[in-house]
């Protein structure tokens, strides 16, 4: 039963059993909550029934009714206690453990995941769904199915007393829940499609903070606000429609269930007129009859609600289902050894970006990619660091498959630099310090002096404790670039990977840090991609990629000498310098 609602309402193990203790307690709550109407039927039975009965007698005084009341009201506060903390303190706890457990997910999954999904749509999964889910499981949920089981325990109780006249009371339970759950599948159509229209603005409101400056400079904001205008109208009139759709269903329902007491009129005045009942349970049927629908709504809306949430359940479990990338957590390599054997990768079908590339980068030697635009040297860094795995062939390190490798394990041999530079809103120090969680201020400032961040951390108004806003937006490209380079110089790890390192400098800058990366790649395996010649003029083995093929391997010299296409790149950034 437990695997059945963790499937249903993708839920931990844990939250599943919280669900069932709290499902146990909105029961007794429910049930609790008609002591009051219990004590208004035992008080008038007592004390209204010699009224149409001369014959009944008065069984207990005020005093007995006054202590029976606080005892009811007492009973009623200690299920209310654990009823809130099973259902309310429970679901927010594994509404936590839902956003950890998303955001672990996230951190194994392939950076393939991530070229499909924005980051709009991530974050409205792990905040704005979780939320949902939060909300509903602890306001709905649950109510829901105690409601259920608690009008049934109520039903049989009543019906012990009369079967008659509640079967007039509660034919009309079934029809209206009938109506709800018949328009089950259109409501679940109209909810995707509305969700989706919500997602589509959210993503347009994104993508407008993320392109401000392209929108505005090329006076572009009449047509971006117009787009945005579109599928908001969208995605009201879509919303509206759900909205109407919904409240048809579930007011219809509801006032199906007002017959119920238009039956319990007339079918009671039948038994009375025939003697079949008394009239005080007639009455007392009348009384209830007034009060007993509350919680039937209840369970209208919320079984509504519940088609809702069936849509961000959907959600929930699709990214639970995606692949992720496994591995062996311990890792030692028999030396740093960088081998490509027959490696192909592309990142849709029918779209190679390598194919059969074959190379080695050994420790302790400086091998560069280069080629044209698109001939896919990022893509084999990349695929160096397992941020993506090999679709056909293998790579190894040390003489070690990486994919059977745990990509946390195999990143600590990784300094990385790459052309998008990522910094954090805190200080230049912490900034730099992601390289080595454990660095002392000094480590910190000897490889920042080495990346030559001195230059311009110096200056700022509170030096290396000087907060850079969001991804450095206060710092120029170079500068940037400056600290990730530092970042890297004090991971120091045994293979280091430069993605277009210098590629934000100018030749002045990029000549003042050459130092920095010349104290990095010392003694270690180096895998560099440049455009400048001039940045790779050292490297020992140059491997030359075209249209995802090896065209060419070799070191400077002997590349120059088959006059191929290294030589044709060279000579073309030798005219245009």
């Amino acid at each position: 039963m437990l695997s059945q609602i963790r499937n249903r309402f993708a839920l931990s193990e844990k939250g599943a059993k919280d669900f069932c203790k709290g499902v146990f307690w909105t029961v007794w709550l429910d049930v609790a909550l008609m002591l009051p109407a219990v004590y208004v039927f035992l008080y008038l039975q007592d004390w209204i029934r010699p009224v149409f009965n001369p014959e009944a007698t008065i069984a207990h005084g005020i005093c007995y009714y006054g202590l029976l009341g606080i005892a009811f009201m007492a009973v009623m506060y200690v299920i209310a206690v654990f009823q809130y903390r099973s259902t309310y303190t429970c679901v927010y706890d594994e509404s936590a453990n839902r956003r950890i457990s998303l955001t672990e997910k996230l951190r194994k999954l392939p950076l393939a995941f991530f070229g499909e999904k924005n980051l709009s749509d991530l974050t409205a999964t792990i905040m704005d769904d979780c939320t949902e889910l939060e909300h509903t499981f602890s306001h709905a949920v649950p109510q829901l199915i105690a409601s259920l089981l608690s009008i049934l325990l109520i039903t049989i109780g009543m019906a012990f007393y009369d079967w008659a006249l509640t079967l007039a009371l509660f034919w009309v339970v079934p029809i209206s829940l009938a109506v709800i759950v018949l328009s089950k599948r259109k409501l679940h159509k109209q909810n995707r499609t509305n969700y989706l229209n919500k997602r589509e603005v959210t993503e347009q409101i994104q993508e407008g903070l993320d392109t401000i400056q392209e929108i505005k400079s090329y006076h572009q904001e009449a047509a971006y606000l117009n787009g945005l205008d579109e599928k908001i109208d969208k995605y009201e009139h879509q919303l509206t429609r759900s909205e109407l759709l919904m409240g048809i269903a579930v007011n219809g329902s509801q006032s199906i269930l007002k017959l119920g007491l238009a039956s319990v009129i007339i079918v009671g005045a039948s038994l009375v007129a025939s003697g079949q009942t008394e009239l005080f349970t007639y009455l007392i049927f009348m009384v209830i009859g007034s009060r007993i629908y509350t919680p039937i709504n209840e369970v209208l809306n919320n079984l509504a609600a519940l088609f809702y949430l069936d849509v961000r359940i959907d959600r929930m479990k699709e990214m639970e289902a995606m692949p992720v990338q496994h591995g062996e957590k311990s890792f030692n390599p028999n030396g740093y050894d960088i081998r490509f054997d027959h490696v192909s990768f592309s990142y849709e079908k029918g779209k190679q970006v390598l194919d059969n590339v074959s190379f080695t980068a050994r420790q302790g030697e400086i091998t560069a990619l280069v080629g044209p635009s698109g001939s896919g040297k990022s893509t084999a860094a990349k695929l160096v660091a397992r941020f993506w795995d090999a679709t056909a062939g293998h790579i190894t390190l040390g003489g070690t498959d990486i994919s059977g490798i745990e990509p946390e394990s195999l990143l600590k041999c990784f300094s990385i630099v790459f052309q998008d530079v990522t910094l954090f809103n805190t200080s230049v120090m912490e900034n730099i310090r992601i390289g080595k969680r454990e660095a002392t201020d000094e480590e910190v400032r000897r490889v920042a002096r080495l990346a030559r961040c001195d230059e311009f951390v110096l200056k700022m108004p509170q030096g290396y404790q000087t907060v850079i806003g969001e991804n450095g937006e206060t710092l120029s490209g170079g500068e940037r670039q400056r600290i990730s380079i530092a970042r890297a110089l004090l991971k120091d790890a045994p293979i280091v990977l430069l993605d277009e390192a210098t590629a934000s400098l100018d030749v002045e800058n990029e000549t003042k840090i050459q130092a920095g990366i010349s104290e990095l790649i010392k003694h270690k395996t180096v895998l560099i991609i440049a455009h400048r010649m001039r940045t790779i003029a050292h490297a020992d083995k140059i491997v030359v990629l075209k249209d995802g093929h090896v065209a060419e391997t070799g070191n400077p010299e002997e590349l120059k000498k088959q006059n191929g296409l290294f030589c044709q790149m060279m000579k073309r950034q030798v005219v245009r310098a």
